[in-house]
């Protein structure tokens, strides 16, 4: 096991991320901005690091910043979280250069995987079921050709994306000869890379993913699944495992697919295996993200496995300790996440001091956060404050669990979701799991039910 490592994030995961770490005994070393000075992250590490000014260019995603900070306190491994640069290939390879093991799987991985064209096609290689559409990047004229061939609508979404960005829906050719440079542009902005490919688009799907767990020792497990459908631009809100919707043998299916992906890229570490499933019952491949997901502690309630620890234990070349058979799902869990967002106002940002800080406790609540009282929200990075996760022995009792726990949460000096997701957890429609990928926004936003 390592002696020391260092956390390159901030926020709810390097939080996550340190107190793993301390209960393997091992030391932890801090990164942060000199916006961050006073961040939770910083306080709970043992060692602490600034690495440049506010905007994350110059710090989060400085690498030689970093790396600099990782040589001066001598640590053994770098856990990069989720975002910034999780899934930076070139990152993985040079703290490779440097003896230092990144905590995730191999540079060969992350850029196999991370290139949405190439992923496809290795799924097909190994009989994923992918949705229809290019077998790589294409130009307007060929998504066209290909846009009448599987039919409208059809999304054009960016090869080297993720996050929502860089996606267009195309209902009719006039329509992808609209969007389909506006696709491109946005791609090269948001990942430097203008390559966009074609895909058929689902209507009203659930958006379903495995958890994945491999060792170097050959073991690659699945703990079972999450339902990530509800959902705002394409960005999780609520999610919970298991799936609602989800049958014994469909759920054996994909279960059986997620992990031969997972092998078919050697893949090693905790990833994530997303796939749509539509109205049929039809499930595809969308992609794996080669990280920790937000999401992993509604996977960690219903199977009582550590997702961080295990990952952190595997980089180390541990073996998993348990078998596929041993991986079992009691009762059911959920996660608000809680941004700094005036829902009432387009969901602005909303940067600043909180002046009250009382979020829930009690039975069977878990709270992962990177805020107190009297800390200041930056306005530089991602607006996630804290995830809200409850555990019940059924899915009625996780939803009481977590309706209770919203009630009590109490956040004064700047706007949260808080009151969206207390609407949210008691509508009808999600009380009987009547929902997709754009309920959300199409039905829930529309009644205007969210508003305080």
């Amino acid at each position: 096991m390592y002696h020391k490592v260092l956390v390159a994030n901030r926020g709810e995961i390097a939080v996550r991320v340190i107190r793993a770490c301390r209960e393997l005994g091992v030391r932890t070393v801090a990164v942060y901005s000199e916006a961050d000075r006073d961040a939770l992250h910083v306080r709970l590490a043992d060692e602490a690091e600034l690495i440049g000014p506010a905007p994350a260019t110059q710090s989060y995603l400085a690498v030689p910043a970093i790396l600099a900070a990782a040589a001066r306190t001598h640590v053994d491994a770098i856990h990069p979280g989720y975002g910034f640069l999780a899934e930076n290939a070139h990152f993985a390879a040079v703290c490779k250069t440097w003896g230092l093991d990144f905590i995730g799987p191999e540079p060969e991985t992350i850029e196999r995987m991370g290139s949405k064209t190439g992923a496809r096609q290795r799924m097909q290689q190994v009989d994923v079921p992918v949705i229809p559409g290019t077998p790589g990047a294409c130009e307007e004229a060929e998504a066209l050709a290909a846009a009448a061939e599987i039919g409208y609508p059809v999304l054009i979404k960016a090869a080297a994306g993720g996050g929502g960005r860089g996606i267009r829906v195309a209902r009719s050719p006039e329509e992808l000869r609209a969007v389909f440079g506006a696709a491109a542009r946005e791609a090269a902005s948001s990942f430097a890379n203008a390559e966009v490919y074609i895909e058929r688009y689902l209507d009203n799907p659930r958006h379903v993913e495995f958890q994945i767990l491999a060792d170097t020792h050959g073991h690659t497990l699945h703990l079972y699944e999450r339902d990530s459908s509800i959902q705002r631009r394409r960005q999780k809100v609520l999610e919970e495992a298991p799936c609602p919707m989800l049958g014994a043998k469909l759920r054996e299916r994909m279960a059986v697919a997620a992990v031969s992906a997972a092998r078919a890229v050697h893949y090693v570490g905790a990833g994530t295996v997303e796939f749509l499933v539509d109205q049929e019952d039809q499930f595809y491949f969308i992609e794996m993200n080669t990280r920790i997901q937000v999401e992993h502690p509604t996977t960690e309630w219903i199977t009582g496995i550590d997702l961080v620890k295990e990952q952190i234990r595997v980089a180390s070349g541990e073996a998993l300790t348990f078998g596929q058979d041993d991986v079992q799902v009691r009762g059911w869990a959920l996660e608000c996440r809680i941004n700094a967002e005036d829902p009432d106002n387009r969901f602005m940002a909303s940067p600043g001091t909180i002046t009250h800080w009382s979020p829930p406790s009690g039975p069977w609540v878990r709270v992962d956060d990177g805020a107190y009282a009297g800390y200041t929200v930056q306005p530089f990075y991602d607006s996630l404050l804290c995830k809200v996760v409850t555990w019940g022995r059924d899915r009625p009792e996780a939803v009481a669990r977590m309706s209770r726990a919203l009630r009590e949460f109490e956040v004064e000096g700047i706007h949260t979701t808080v009151g969206l997701h207390r609407r949210l957890i008691e509508d009808a429609d999600f009380a009987a799991a009547r929902y997709h990928t754009s309920w959300l926004e199409q039905t829930f936003m529309k009644r205007g039910e969210h508003r305080h």
